[in-house]
């Protein structure tokens, strides 16, 4: 695997506890052969080695570790990939991450020109671009329209029932990470327009729309147009609704144009409601660690913290309230 030279994760808060481990372990001599603390000594049955080296302080816990703290990590290589004709989804939810009730998370890959169909859900969506360039749509709760291309860097965000799409642009589409509050989140039971128009008399569509019926003769299926392909739009100013009103509400934030707190071991840019004024359920917080910095001991009384690592290697321990510790 290769080593880079620093860790740098993104972490959200939505609503526990996380600090890092802390803990006691005995051993005795009782005359039998021991090892080293720390050791585990000799694996001659059945393992997996490549698996192993990922997670070395699993499979060699530090003495500090004990008790039964449940798994706090998941890897998205391990998450089901979804694909379309226009790019790729794999979420990591309560349902992979036991432990993760208030926020779920998605991945999701759009060709150039591929498209995320126009679909809303219950849940508040908080999105960070981790490649590429994409142009977001959407509507809010009065009709007006926003339209705006991001980069890698970039941050938007929906709140719950607001219908959005997203278009991956050139030269090479885009790579976003998606948080959602509510762990129990479905990435494949949003609302899809497709879905809506599937289940109304091709009549009623053509009276609300005033086309003629013939319009919604061939209805496309949900299932097909989730995530299709789709040309590179134009510009931006090409796709302004013309006679539409824009909405008044800013839906993406900048991140990294964010002047970073700089500590002697990394730094950090936190985005929250106080910069970013409609994203009012979930905060984040862009972490930067040098090789050797320490994310210093803390908790959240009152919030969950959910992590991804954008690149580079480190260890994360916790600690819960009854005497159980593990390093990851």
């Amino acid at each position: 695997m290769k080593t880079l030279t620093r860790r740098h994760f993104m972490a959200f808060a939505a609503g526990g506890t996380v600090a890092l481990a802390a803990g006691q372990a005995m051993a005795h001599d009782n005359g039998v052969k021991t090892f080293p603390a720390g050791s585990r000594g000799r694996d001659p049955g059945p393992h997996d080695p490549i698996r192993e080296a990922e997670s070395p302080d699993i499979v060699n816990p530090p003495v500090t570790d004990s008790g039964t703290l449940p798994n706090l990590r998941f890897s998205f290589s391990d998450a089901h990939v979804r694909k379309g004709s226009g790019g790729w989804t794999r979420q990591v939810t309560q349902r992979e991450l036991g432990v993760s009730t208030t926020i779920a998370g998605v991945d999701m890959r759009l060709n150039a020109g591929g498209i995320r169909e126009l679909h809303w859900h219950k849940e508040g969506e908080w999105a960070y671009m981790t490649y590429g360039n994409a142009r977001i749509t959407a509507f809010d709760a009065s009709g007006g329209w926003f339209v705006d291309d991001i980069a890698a860097g970039d941050l938007w965000y929906f709140p719950p029932g607001i219908p959005h799409s997203i278009q991956g642009l050139g030269p090479d589409g885009c790579e976003f990470l998606l948080a959602f509050d509510d762990g129990n989140f479905d990435e494949d039971s949003t609302f899809l327009l497709s879905d809506w128009f599937r289940h109304i008399p091709p009549e009623i569509l053509a009276k609300n729309f005033r086309v003629p019926v013939s319009s919604f003769s061939h209805l496309p299926s949900p299932d097909d147009e989730y995530i299709f392909a789709g040309n590179v739009p134009g510009s931006l100013e090409s796709d302004s609704i013309k006679g539409g009103v824009k909405s008044k509400i800013r839906f993406t934030h900048k991140m990294l144009a964010q002047d970073p707190v700089r500590a002697p071991g990394g730094t950090v840019r936190i985005t929250d409601s106080s910069n970013f004024p409609v994203s009012k359920t979930i905060a984040a917080a862009l972490v930067e660690i040098e090789p050797g910095g320490l994310r210093e001991l803390h908790w959240h009384p009152n919030n969950d913290e959910w992590q991804y690592y954008l690149e580079g290697e480190g260890r994360m321990g916790g600690l819960c309230i009854i005497r159980s510790g593990k390093d990851f």
